[in-house]
C-alpha cells in the first residue's frame, strides 16, 4: 500500500482573509471492490461554478465513481497489479456502489475492468507505469504522462508488480454524442 497523500484545502475566515480550512494526512480513502483498488477523495463540487462558500469537508459522503450533476471530483486511484486484480474484476457482475452515471462492460474481451461514465476526465499518471486501454488501442503511461478521457469505454491495466497512483480530476459531461442520438 502506498501511503496517502496529505491534504490542505483554503478558504476564508471570517474576516475574508484566506485561511487553511483542512489540514490532514489522512483523507477519507475507499477500498473499491475491484481486487484491491484504493480511491482517497480529495475534494467535489456540486455545481457550476463551483461553489466557495463554506468550510465542510466536501469528500464527507457515500462513495460513488462519478461527480455530482454539473459536479466535479478530484482523487487519487491506487492501481494493484492486475495478477491480484484480475481475478476479482472477472468475478464482479455489478458495481452497484459506483453510482448513476457509470456502466460496467463486464463482457469486455480485452479486460475486465473496462467501463465508462458520462465525465471529462484528466488523469495525471503520479508513480510506477500503466496501460490506458481503449476499445481500440491502447497506450503505456508513465509518471507525468496525462490522459484527457472523454467519456468513452476504457479500462486501466497495470502490467506490473506493484501498485499505480494516478490523480484523477472527473468533470461531468454530456454523454457522447451517439449516446444522445440512441436516446
Amino acid at each position: 500500500m502506498i501511503p496517502k497523500p496529505r491534504r490542505f484545502v483554503s478558504g476564508h475566515d471570517a474576516a475574508g482573509k484566506s485561511v487553511f480550512i483542512l489540514n490532514e494526512a489522512q483523507p477519507v480513502t475507499h477500498a473499491v471492490g475491484s481486487g484491491g483498488t484504493r480511491v482517497t477523495e480529495l475534494w467535489e463540487t456540486r455545481s457550476a461554478p463551483a461553489d466557495n462558500s463554506g468550510t465542510a469537508d466536501a469528500t464527507d459522503r457515500p462513495f460513488r465513481l462519478p461527480p455530482p450533476h454539473n459536479g466535479s471530483v478530484f482523487r487519487i486511484v491506487e492501481y494493484p497489479p492486475d495478477a491480484t486484480r484480475i481475478a476479482v474484476l472477472r468475478g464482479q457482475t455489478s458495481h452497484d456502489d459506483a453510482g448513476e452515471g457509470y456502466t460496467r462492460d463486464f463482457a469486455h474481451a480485452r479486460h475486465p475492468g473496462f467501463h465508462k461514465t458520462s465525465t471529462i476526465d484528466y488523469a495525471i499518471v503520479l508513480n510506477g507505469e500503466i496501460y490506458a486501454l481503449m476499445d481500440e488501442g491502447e497506450e503505456l503511461m508513465r509518471a507525468g504522462d496525462v490522459l484527457v478521457q472523454r467519456g468513452t469505454n476504457h479500462a486501466w491495466s497495470n502490467r506490473t508488480n506493484e501498485a499505480v497512483l494516478i490523480a484523477f480530476v472527473l468533470i461531468d459531461a454530456l454523454p457522447e454524442p451517439s449516446v444522445l442520438e440512441d436516446s
